[in-house]
């Protein structure tokens, strides 16, 4: 479905072509000082408009409907809303006959019965990272002693991001990069063994961010090759920091007090201006397709706000879970 989390719980919902999308906030504390203009630095952050994203730009100014009473979060279900204005559906008209490769065209049809809206990838696209991204500020708002900083570190294949963009630019083809995100000040014992842990948190809300391909924590992949006395990382005081951050600031699930830092892998756009080969439903042939309308070639560029909120999202909830609301309350009085 479309709802994540526990004590603080969100449902997103729209298309990327629809009138309007938005996020509905369950489990917000009562009291804290929200308004529209908190929203615009993240919002702006992930606005297409830089060198290698779409030029669709929308104004993503936040409508607050619910939830809000001179200018504080009442306790109530908190809901954003968001108007899409600059779309052009025409674009998507022929893609109704075939299946564009690397999208979710294909299951989306077959799973929802040809009543899916098809219109920029629909519920499917992107453009809901939008709703992501605004219930992130209200979470970082929730605890906003946790510092939370995601960076693109490499595009393409390359740390040289602009040398990469100006590639894809020049081959007029996509490219993925990778997204590092780490949150100092978490606090020490948020998080269960096994299926609530810390990763499997992040993990799960994580891949709900379309073009994420995959995750690691800590040293992730590079552990397979490191021998364990070297893997470990040493206690240095009765408080729980360590020498090094192997870890990622997690242990059996649980977080540790050290910095949390992982990284995801983010897919080349599927909507590359190249010619590519498809199934055409109408003809019954395998037809060549090039892909029309307005698409990122490096939509990794914009993932780093939505990454930071999802952890914001993520903490919040376990902060929540762990101190509860009379204890949020208590610490603001």
């Amino acid at each position: 479905m479309n709802h994540f989390g526990r004590a603080l719980s969100i449902q997103i919902f729209g298309e990327s072509h629809g009138s309007m999308l938005g996020v509905l906030i369950d489990g917000c504390p009562p009291g804290i000082a929200l308004q529209e203009a908190d929203f615009l630095t993240d919002l702006k952050r992930r606005q297409a408009g830089a060198k290698g994203t779409t030029p669709r730009v929308e104004q993503d100014l936040p409508l607050l409907k619910s939830g809000i009473f001179n200018g504080f979060t009442t306790g109530a279900p908190l809901g954003i809303f968001f108007e899409n204005q600059n779309i052009k559906s025409a674009d998507y008209s022929k893609i109704r006959d075939v299946y564009r490769p690397g999208h979710a065209d294909f299951v989306a049809d077959k799973k929802f019965g040809g009543y899916n809206d098809y219109r920029g990838g629909g519920h499917f696209s992107g453009r809901l990272t939008l709703a992501l991204t605004a219930a992130g500020v209200v979470a970082k708002k929730i605890y906003p002693q946790l510092k939370i900083t995601a960076q693109l570190i490499e595009a393409g294949g390359s740390p040289n991001i602009e040398e990469a963009i100006e590639m894809a630019i020049a081959t007029q083809d996509s490219i993925g990069g990778i997204v590092e995100c780490r949150a100092c000040h978490v606090p020490l014992g948020l998080g269960e063994p096994f299926f609530d842990s810390v990763e499997s948190m992040l993990a799960h809300i994580v891949f709900a961010i379309p073009a994420i391909k995959g995750i690691e924590f800590g040293s992730g992949f590079a552990a397979a090759r490191l021998r364990g006395s070297t893997h470990n990382d040493a206690f240095t005081n009765a408080e729980g920091h360590t020498a090094t951050n192997h870890a990622g600031g997690i242990n059996g699930g649980i977080s540790n007090g050290n910095e949390l830092v992982f990284r995801v892998a983010v897919k080349p756009t599927s909507s590359t201006p190249q010619t590519q080969q498809t199934y055409n439903t109408k003809t019954g042939q395998v037809e060549s397709f090039a892909i029309g309308g307005r698409h990122d070639l490096c939509i990794a560029l914009r993932v780093p706000p939505v990454l930071e909120a999802v952890t914001a999202i993520v903490l919040a909830d376990l902060m929540l879970q762990t101190k509860g609301k009379a204890s949020f309350l208590k610490e603001r009085e």
